[in-house]
Parts: C-alpha cells; sequence; structure tokens
C-alpha cells in the first residue's frame, strides 16, 4: 500500500515516513502542494495525509483537485491548529491534529483502508 504525505514540515514528514514505514507501507513525501499533484499523477497513491497549510496551494485546493480526479481516494487532512469546525474540510475523509505521537494517524489510516476494502 502506498501512502503520500504532503506537509511542508520537514520534520513532520520525516516522523511519518518512518513510522509508516516501519508499519509495511511504501511512503512516498511532498514538501509542497505543486510536488504532491505531480505524485499523486506519477504514483498513484493508495491514501493521502495531507496539511491543510502549505506553502504555495491551500491544502483544502489541494483536496478538492484530488477528490475530482479520484473521489474514492481516502485523504486525511493533518494540521496543527483545530479546524474541525471549517466546513471546507469535511470533504476530507479524515480530519487528525498533528503529533509526535503517530497512533492516530497508523489507527486512521487502517480504518480508511478497512473501509476501502
Amino acid at each position: 500500500m502506498k501512502i503520500l504525505i504532503v506537509d511542508d514540515d520537514q520534520n513532520i514528514r520525516f516522523l511519518f515516513k518512518e513510522d509508516l514505514k516501519e508499519e509495511g507501507y511504501e511512503v512516498i513525501v511532498a514538501d509542497s502542494g505543486k510536488e504532491a499533484l505531480r505524485l499523486f499523477e506519477e504514483e498513484n497513491p493508495d491514501i493521502v495525509s495531507l496539511d491543510i497549510s502549505l506553502p504555495d496551494i491551500s491544502g483544502i485546493e489541494l483536496l478538492r483537485t484530488m477528490k475530482e480526479k479520484r473521489p474514492d481516494l481516502p485523504i486525511i487532512m493533518t494540521t496543527a491548529y483545530d479546524y474541525r469546525d471549517d466546513f471546507s474540510v469535511w470533504a476530507s475523509d479524515s480530519y487528525i491534529i498533528k503529533s509526535s505521537d503517530t497512533t492516530e494517524l497508523k489507527e486512521t489510516i487502517k480504518s480508511l483502508m478497512q473501509k476501502k476494502l
């Protein structure tokens, strides 16, 4: 299973990548919306972890673009802040607040992939 991690924070990308690789996932990373779109097209990921705040393209806009092209693709929105009341994140399949503890991310991925099967 291939997971695309999109985050402009190098430490988060590294943490998520290493922890998910330990779980047996193939992980690809992007630090910008432009790179994320390229990898999305080229790599055809099974699931995406997408930061709301990116330097070049809004994570919300990227979510819309990805869902238009692949409506069934599970996308987890991640952020350092609580955006749950922002209706624009509701198009995502799940929403988590970033943490150095990746347990919630791993559990969310497992849950979304079970629903997909």
